[in-house]
């Protein structure tokens, strides 16, 4: 069903956002991300105690594209 939109002030999107104003079937983004991080990086809560006496992280990526995103529709 068509709709009455005033005006529309955007701020800011992000690289996998979508915006859209009126009638719309499916809407998909699509995003990829790759994250290194050594050992303790990704602990949460209350009370946590880590104890790394040597925590190095090395990464050896020859890959230049992992997994492209294309056809985007």
């Amino acid at each position: 069903m068509p709709a009455k939109v005033g005006a529309v002030k955007v701020i800011s999107l992000s690289s996998s956002s979508i915006f859209n104003i009126g009638d719309v079937y499916n809407m998909a983004p699509y995003a990829s991300a790759k994250t290194f991080a050594g050992g303790g990086s990704f602990n949460t809560g209350d009370g946590i105690r880590i104890r790394l006496n040597r925590a190095d992280t090395f990464v050896n990526d020859s890959e230049a594209i992992d997994q492209p995103i294309v056809n985007n529709a």
